[in-house]
């Protein structure tokens, strides 16, 4: 009788199917983590062997199992990322596929080492010059990548880069996948620290030192040297030749970290984000899974990297709400980064000015270490904060800017020196409107206001991307001059400041300006060489740099962000105007900050006003106590959407209809969610509220599992939502 073959479950890198059984061929040996090849149909697609035990279906016969191809020659994904891989499908209630195409992000998965070809822009011109041929090559000057990359970016087919390659407009490079990175030196510049930085350093290097999983908040005023005190728990893991992760919330923040680290370390670290080429992704997903990238600075994908030797993640900014991923797998990096840290057994550092609450309430149970460094380093102070009450203190009619600020404007540039106004609202205007008959201009594709960006002569969805030219005349009622702008936006405070202070070097400094870490560095290069007198920029600008000439920050409009039923408006006002105030006073020189609102007496910018942080946590920290709202109680959002609006209001009813009664979990909806229509596609949502007790995911699985849905709609849900929308 033959024996029975060896069998393997596979987890498919496609979220259209769940894993599969395959039996191992004579002679082949595949482990759990093993990425092979294996038939699905007609086709061949990767996949990983996984651990047996966490699926709880039945083995399929073995006479029906289909063979592995073969094993792929990569790096196998190790037990501690397997868990971590286990666990966000688990909490975050999506497939294992979803979130195991982040840990295989690369191609470098799939390919042996050697080289590769991109190209690159000679100085030839093409004899026959078409005009996407010409807009082609306006858009690539300094362009390099490969033939789809290139062809991305400037917006054309393969096909036209392919003729402009044969024209001579472009010449092949070859580039190496596997070129080593160069060892950072845990001692090439060792810092002088002040007493509470020492002592947060060394009860950091001793945990990373001694192994083990632990979880440290490092809680120190802007301006308090947290990055160099952190870099130390970076050189302990370095001397034990450990792998070290550090996770920034914004791509634009990358060049100023790369330029202090390379200052404390001797070189710069590999970098992870959405805008490298493939072929840098290459060499550093390759060089991460074989252990020769030490360091690694990325963005929230980058925690699910194949580390050889992980020793350290650091969190920085830890507080940001764009750790929050909302599309695709909905999980949090900063809460994924802690749990990374336990399945794998190394310590995590959270890094934050102004901590969220739930991390706080984390030190305050015991669960993570906090670390506090309550003051400025060296000489520097922190600013004196005072508000502007602008039912008092007003400014002219269609403008922004209300006296007492301006004139603090006014003294700066007298002095030679920095200003930042601070408007969390990119664009020109918010609303776009017609004076004659009223009509809005709204997104086709979602409900939302076309946004106007002056500079580039467009109206844009932020929420979609979809931009269309300014029109001559209302589309309503066909009048022309009669569109206004509604509200302010940065380009629009940016005018006025150019009409008031026509003397003073402004800049606008947000994603649509400051979309790369290029476009960073000389937006840093400009204002570090005292060419840029006033800065008016979005959160974007408010985390990060340190400029020492800054001495004033005005927030143009502080009761924007408290405006909604957002369940942490209160504290991300808090925390957004935190940090644009810790922008100012940095050097030597006194730091000033005026906050303009119509509501003084609101307990954030009273708390902000008086430097009172403690009192403002507190107290929201009761409100969300007796609310049962986290980090007291759960929240998931179910969010149904279809391009049919009855299809979705059907669906949803079925899901609330079928809402199961448990004690301790109340159910509200469904109703239309605030963005009832995003990128074409109609929304509804229900809100799922649950005690800490309540196994809330196990019941969600449970109940949506029973339900069946037309294929045209789409089910999601958001375990912890940080948007309501």
């Amino acid at each position: 009788m033959n024996p029975t073959p060896p069998r393997v479950r596979v987890v498919l890198l496609t979220q259209v199917i769940g894993p599969l059984d395959y039996r191992l061929p004579d002679g082949m040996v595949a482990k759990p983590g093993t990425v092979v090849m294996v038939p699905l149909g007609p086709r061949k697609l990767p996949g990983v062997v996984w651990d047996e035990d966490i699926f709880d279906d039945e083995p399929v016969e073995a006479k029906k199992l289909r063979a592995v191809l073969e094993i792929v020659e990569c790096p196998p994904i190790g037990p501690g990322l397997r868990k971590l891989v286990d666990w966000v499908a688990d909490y975050y209630l999506t497939q294992h596929a979803a979130v195991l195409r982040m840990v295989l992000a690369s191609s470098a998965a799939f390919t042996t080492s050697g080289t590769i070809t991109e190209y690159r822009r000679t100085n030839v011109e093409p004899a026959r010059l078409t005009p996407q041929r010409a807009a082609a090559l306006d858009a690539l000057e300094d362009a390099q990548g490969l033939v789809r990359e290139l062809a991305a970016e400037a917006g054309v087919s393969d096909n036209i880069i392919r003729g402009l390659i044969k024209a001579g407009a472009f010449e092949p490079v070859t580039i190496s996948v596997d070129t080593p990175f160069l060892e950072p030196q845990p001692d090439f510049a060792n810092p002088v620290l002040n007493e509470a930085q020492q002592a947060a350093a060394d009860t950091m290097t001793l945990a990373v030192r001694d192994g083990g999983f632990s979880t440290f908040v490092l809680d120190g005023v802007t301006g308090s040297g947290k990055t160099e005190t952190y870099f130390e728990a970076v050189a302990a893991a370095l001397r034990l030749n450990k792998q070290v992760l550090v996770l920034l919330p914004e791509i634009a923040l990358t060049q100023p970290f790369l330029k202090r680290f390379e200052e404390r370390f001797g070189v710069e670290p590999a970098t992870w984000h959405s805008n490298m080429r493939s072929t840098q992704r290459r060499r550093v997903w390759r060089a991460i899974a074989d252990g020769t990238a030490k360091v690694v600075v990325g963005a929230r994908s980058a925690l699910f990297l194949p580390f050889a030797n992980p020793g350290l993640i650091i969190v920085d900014e830890a507080h940001e709400t764009s750790f929050k991923q909302e599309d695709g797998v909905r999980y949090h990096a900063r809460d994924v980064a802690v749990m990374r840290g336990r399945f794998e057994g190394f310590p995590v550092i959270l890094a934050s000015a102004t901590p969220a609450l739930e991390t706080r309430h984390m030190v305050t149970i015991g669960r993570y270490r906090g670390l506090e460094i309550p003051s400025r380093f060296g000489a520097a102070k922190m600013p004196e904060i005072k508000a502007i009450d602008l039912t008092l203190d007003a400014p002219e009619r269609q403008h922004w800017i209300a006296p007492t600020l301006l004139k603090a404007l006014e003294e700066r540039l007298e002095r030679g020196e920095q200003s930042l106004l601070f408007l969390n609202r990119r664009g020109f205007a918010p609303l776009t409107l017609c004076r004659t008959c009223g009509h809005r201009f709204q997104c086709p594709n979602c409900t939302s206001w076309m946004v106007e960006h002056r500079l580039v002569r467009r109206l844009a969805c932020h929420h979609c991307g979809h931009v269309m030219p300014p029109p001559e005349e209302c589309p309503e009622c066909g009048e022309s001059d009669t569109l206004v702008a509604c509200g302010p936006g940065v380009e629009r405070i940016s005018d006025e400041v150019n009409r008031l202070l026509p003397q003073a070097r402004t800049i606008i400094a947000t994603s649509d300006t400051l979309w790369s870490p290029e476009k960073a560095a000389e937006f840093v290069a400009r204002v570090e060489n005292k060419s840029v007198d006033i800065i008016i920029g979005t959160q974007l600008v408010t985390k990060g740099y340190h400029f020492p000439e800054l001495t004033l920050v005005g927030v143009i409009d502080a009761d924007l962000g408290l405006e909604g039923g957002d369940l942490r408006a209160a504290e991300r006002t808090f925390q957004q105007i935190a940090q644009a105030a810790g922008r100012a006073g940095r050097g030597e020189k006194p730091g000033e900050v005026f906050i303009q609102t119509r509501n003084p007496g609101h307990p954030v910018i009273a708390a902000l006003v008086a430097g009172d942080r403690d009192a403002f946590y507190d107290a929201e920290t009761e409100q969300r106590k007796s609310a049962g709202a986290p980090p007291f109680g759960r929240f998931a959002a179910i969010i149904i959407s279809s391009e049919d609006e009855r299809e979705a209001i059907e669906a949803a009813r079925a899901v609330g209809g079928a809402a199961p009664q448990t004690e301790g979990m109340y159910v509200y909806g469904p109703a239309p969610a605030p963005l009832a229509m995003l990128r074409g596609r109609y929304r509804q949502r229900l809100l799922v509220h649950a005690q800490r007790s309540v196994e809330m995911q196990a019941i969600i699985r449970q109940w949506l599992g029973g339900l069946q849905f037309p294929r045209s709609v789409r089910v999601g849900v958001d375990v912890d939502p940080y948007s309501f929308l």
